[in-house]
This record gives C-alpha cells, structure tokens and sequence, in this order.
C-alpha cells in the first residue's frame, strides 16, 4: 500500500482500533481493494483484525442470494462487498431499535453500541421488528497480527469512531466523504481530495 504524501495529517490514530470504529482510507492508498473505503471493524485482537467494507454495493441483490433476509435488508437490498476474502462468504450487520439490548436480542451477537452481527441462520422475521436496518456482505477484511497496526503507522488508514447510521448508509452517498468531513479539520480537508490524483 501507499505511503502518506506530504501535507496529509500526520495525525492518524487518535482513536485507538477497537470493534465499533471506522478505518477509513487516506487518499495515497492505492490498493484497488482499498481505495476510498470505509471498513467498520467487527472484531480486533493481538491475533487480527476483520471489518467489512460499508461503501461498496455490488448488483447482487441480496434476495438472489438470500430470499428470506432481502425483505428485510435496507436499501439499496444489494449485497455489499466486504472486503477480498473469502467473498462466498455471507456476513451481516444490523443497527437495533433504541431500547433493544444485543445481549438479550436472540440471533445476535453485539458489536458495539446498537451495532450486531446478525446470525443468517436465524429467522428473520422474528429479528426484524426489533432493528432499525440490516445489510448484508460479501466476504470481509482481515488483518493478520500486527499487519493494521503497520499499515496505519506507514499513512495507508486513520483511524475514527463510527455513528450507528455509517452501517446503513444508502449506495449513492459519499460515505468515504461524509466521515472524513465530520472529523473536523485537518481531516476534514481531505474530504474533497478527488479520485485521480492529476485532478488535485
């Protein structure tokens, strides 16, 4: 991955990684896994990290793949890739209802705050009167030991608490933009970085 260009924030890890937050990708990482992404982390340990990718729909629709979740999925109901591994796999992420508890809501296994990962073999219909919304991924992001911590340091992701809402966010908005922009400045600033650099 890219190393950090100059003028960027050398401040990337004001928030420590934990499973809630946000990495989000700096305009100088090139990965085409990568580019402009917003990954929430599910779970971080000394042995890794796996997140999923929340701003890359694919044109799967998620009742092609799933018929008893897709009525139930938040719009757009595509399937959303995860991240490059293991892209047969299914995960799922729901924001609960104020008031719903995760430890106590059956089919699911909380991550932070209202944030859940949902179990697909459970029943649907009984889960989704108690969430707010639901998507589904395609494979997931994952870190080996000491790997993110290496690629946060070189400049490649900054590191951001992330909002309920960023798990649901409809296809066509500029989530990438929109936390980078919430940050406040310096961060802020490099929300209008375009995509090709010749542009900047």
């Amino acid at each position: 991955m890219a190393e950090g260009t100059r003028g960027e924030p050398a401040e990337r890890s004001a928030y420590s990684v934990e499973a809630g937050s946000l990495l989000v990708a700096a305009p100088s990482l090139t990965d085409s896994n990568f580019v402009r992404t917003v990954v929430f982390v599910i779970d971080h340990r000394r042995e890794g990290t796996l997140g999923v990718i929340l701003n890359r729909p694919s044109e799967v629709a998620v009742s092609d793949v799933l018929p008893t979740w897709g009525p139930h999925t938040s719009r757009p109901s595509a399937v959303f890739v995860g991240g490059p591994v293991e892209q047969k796999t299914a995960l799922c992420l729901a924001a609960l209802r104020t008031g719903e508890d995760p430890a106590g809501t059956p089919g699911v296994v909380g991550v932070r705050g209202p944030v859940a990962l949902v179990d697909l073999d459970g029943d649907p219909g009984a889960l989704a009167p108690r969430v707010r919304g639901l998507r589904v991924f395609a494979g997931y992001s994952g870190w080996d030991r000491g790997q993110l911590a290496g690629e946060i340091s070189r400049g490649d992701w900054f590191v951001v608490p992330a909002l309920p809402d960023d798990v649901l966010a409809p296809a066509r908005y500029d989530l990438w933009g929109g936390v980078l922009r919430r940050q406040g400045v310096p961060l802020a600033l490099l929300a209008t970085h375009v995509s090709e650099p010749t542009r900047n």
